[in-house]
């Protein structure tokens, strides 16, 4: 019998990431195979020292693999699947982004620090990747 070989297709900062991608792929037939998610879940802030989670594909199936991985945007998109567009440069490289801008963020983020409770409020832009201007 002869052994099958993996090779790694992508890594990821989390697991929730990958299991977007491995979705992806099996549901289109390809054998995944994810590693060190485990140790990332329980301690995210591993994930640098650990090298992200890895997804690994048969090596027979890394060009089918990369071809349907190429139908998900690495960029944000609107409701209606579109790209959002820049609205200063036209540009369709954006990514979401939080802030805790303003001294009302701050003031609750610091006050909820102390108290050891996490959910701060946040606010969500999005950023060009091209001409870095930030916008709602």
């Amino acid at each position: 019998m002869e052994e099958e070989k993996f090779q790694l297709l992508r890594r990821f900062q989390y697991s929730s990431e990958a299991i977007i991608y491995q979705g992806k792929l099996e549901s289109h037939g390809v054998e995944v195979f994810l590693r060190d998610n485990h140790i990332v879940d329980t301690n995210p802030l591993y994930s640098n020292a650990v090298g992200g989670v890895k997804l690994y594909v048969k090596t027979a199936d890394v060009d089918k693999a990369n071809e349907i991985l190429k139908e998900i945007s690495p960029y944000s998109i609107d409701d209606n699947s579109q790209p959002i567009q820049c609205p200063n440069c036209g540009s369709e490289q954006i990514d979401m982004m939080t802030s805790i801008k303003g001294w009302k963020s701050f003031l609750y983020f610091f006050i909820l620090f102390f108290l050891f409770l996490f959910p701060f409020k946040a606010r969500h832009k999005y950023k060009c990747e091209v001409c870095k201007h930030e916008f709602n």
